[in-house]
């Protein structure tokens, strides 16, 4: 027997010229595109990143002073069953009973009035912690229009309730979850 006829190529070196040559065309497209195509930087950035951790110290300072707004003033004519419909953007992470099992966050029932970071056994972040103070109505306003803004650090997610009338109606629904509710503003 002899030696074994060349049939041509084998597999493999079929399989690295069809690489080479889509290697070929790839680079073609792309160098003849930038023939074509001439890009100019942007002078500033296209898209804005907004994040606490890109914001300077000073600015947070800034923002964590109270909201004043009228949403204190709106309490008085605040819809009850408004503030109850809004909370429920609240209900998935607090419970509003006296004896509530553990959450995700502490339990709302006598919030107002109530001591900051004072409900056993939940673990507050240290912003929450350092607050000091009671929950009053100005305090509870300013955290319910930005968590983050009021308490730099709060491990609560929440953005917060824009209109000044919904933070009265949530207001005058967390001041009705007590024995002996705060007399209103």
């Amino acid at each position: 027997m002899g030696q074994a006829s060349y049939k041509g190529y084998s597999f493999l070196e079929k399989i690295g010229f069809a690489a080479l040559i889509v290697a070929w065309v790839l680079f073609g497209v792309n160098y003849l595109g930038d023939m074509l195509v001439k890009s100019t930087p942007l002078e500033k950035s296209a898209t804005v990143i907004a994040s606490d951790k890109l914001k300077p110290a000073a600015k947070k300072a800034e923002t964590s002073e109270p909201i004043v707004d009228n949403a204190l003033e709106l309490m008085a004519s605040a819809d009850l069953a408004r503030g109850v419909k809004l909370f429920k953007k609240c209900a998935s992470c607090h419970k509003v009973t006296a004896n509530a099992l553990r959450s995700v966050g502490p339990s709302l029932w006598a919030v107002v009035g109530r001591s900051k970071a004072s409900q056993k056994p939940f673990k507050y972040s240290e912003a929450l912690k350092s607050a000091g103070g009671d929950w009053n109505f100005a305090d509870l306003n300013s955290f319910l229009a930005s968590p983050k803004n009021f308490a730099p650090g709060t491990k609560m997610s929440f953005r917060g309730f824009k209109k000044p009338e919904d933070r009265a109606a949530v207001m005058l629904y967390l001041r009705s979850l007590s024995d002996q509710p705060v007399p209103l503003p």
